[in-house]
């Protein structure tokens, strides 16, 4: 999807208008605390570009799950306290609905450049089930509605895609830059095109493996998921993470790829332990000699090697998932050694890196490159479903025509 396709914020004519902006705001919290604002920092351009061209911005966001109930912990007082720290040029309000008349006259006592954000859409089952007496509720605070939500934008909801055929609809700075990665790396990338594809289990990315082996010219799989396939090839991975019962779709799978021309690498190599525990004991071994008594934790030498060459003769590189159990020392060399090789050659100009995905994004912090790749997006399952080529409905909602 082009950007071309969809129509951006910035063609909006925005001035005394009350402008819907859905974001998502799970933010991570522990006790209290964000351990990451990178989904509100992401916002803000949107936010500030509205602010600066005096809408009145009405903020829209769920968190969490409260299954149309309001829960006090699930709140987003504390996301509009901290965007509100974050936000600078102006104050935000936090109402504590998202609809009703006191809801009304709040967003309506705004005032150019002034931004109100509203409690937990899923507080009211009417968002989740797309209810349409909830959207025309939410649709009647707005003149405009921007979807700047695109971590949420696979979910058929109220405030996702019902509300875009209600206002005039566009796209935020955020969904636009998430389109446009995606697009180029999937779409129309430049070749050679790589995909690292990894994480536990092959039954969660069966799609996923599916298109982007018609597509790619190569796709590296590991993690728990290059077990299976080890296995289908009749490979003894000992007592790894291994869906037996998907060897048949594994086979499937490489054959498809065979098909299109696309080249399957996996694991040569592996560090294995008997034990998955932190400062458990290790050892490097072929991938065709794993104890019987040991499990896969990560990948070897050899195999990071192997990699790290292939990198080098790729101009696209797709990121989803790690090489191996990266949480825990010493499992995650494998992952960092290769997220590193791919972001010097992205810093060299040679390679054009996009990843995304929850597990991705911490190993490639974990390693200190979270800032060095292309672009690394915030979505997870809506980052998944454009993997196996689904159209997403909150980006459908936005197409022009």
């Amino acid at each position: 999807m082009s950007e071309s396709a969809f129509r951006s914020i910035e063609q909006a004519e925005v001035a005394g208008k009350r402008v819907l902006v859905r974001v998502d705001m799970n933010v991570p919290m522990h006790d209290g605390v964000f351990t990451d604002v990178t989904r509100i920092e992401r916002v803000l351009p949107t936010i500030r570009l509205l602010v600066s061209r005096g809408a009145r911005v009405v903020i829209l966001s769920h968190f969490d799950r409260p299954k149309g109930k309001r829960v006090p912990e699930m709140s987003l007082r504390p996301v509009a306290v901290k965007m509100d720290e974050l936000l600078q040029s102006t104050s935000v309000r936090f109402v504590d609905d998202c609809i009703g008349p006191d809801v009304e006259r709040e967003v309506n006592s705004l005032e150019n450049g002034q931004v109100v954000f509203l409690e937990n859409l899923r507080f009211h089952s009417g968002e989740e089930a797309s209810d349409p007496e909830f959207v025309k509720a939410i649709a009647g605070l707005g003149d405009i509605y921007v979807n700047d939500a695109f971590s949420s934008s696979h979910r058929a909801h109220a405030s996702i895609d019902a509300i875009a055929q209600e206002l005039p609809a566009y796209a935020g700075f955020l969904v636009a830059a998430e389109i446009s990665a995606l697009s180029s790396a999937l779409e129309n990338p430049e070749r050679p095109v790589a995909a690292v594809v990894g994480g536990a289990k092959v039954s969660t990315k069966i799609s996923v493996l599916n298109n982007l082996a018609r597509k790619f010219d190569c796709v590296i799989i590991g993690g728990g998921m290059a077990n299976t396939f080890l296995h289908a090839q009749g490979i003894d991975v000992g007592n790894s993470l291994c869906e037996t019962d998907l060897a048949d779709t594994a086979r499937e799978i490489m054959r498809t790829a065979e098909a299109a021309g696309c080249e399957i690498l996996l694991p040569q190599d592996a560090v294995v332990a008997k034990e998955f525990k932190a400062g458990a004991t290790s050892e490097v071994c072929a991938i065709d000699a794993v104890p019987g008594n040991a499990m896969i934790l990560d990948v070897g030498p050899e195999t990071v090697k192997t990699l790290t060459a292939r990198l080098a003769t790729c101009k696209t590189l797709l990121w989803n998932g790690p090489l191996g159990a990266f949480e825990i020392a010493p499992f995650g060399e494998g992952t960092f050694a290769l997220a590193r090789e791919a972001a010097r050659l992205t810093k060299a100009g040679s390679l054009v890196t996009v990843a995304g995905g929850g597990d991705t994004v911490a190993a490639l912090n974990a390693a200190g490159v979270g800032s060095d790749f292309t672009y690394v997006s915030t979505a997870g399952g809506a980052f998944l479903e454009w993997l196996e080529g689904k159209e997403l409905p909150g980006v459908a909602a936005l197409r022009v025509g």
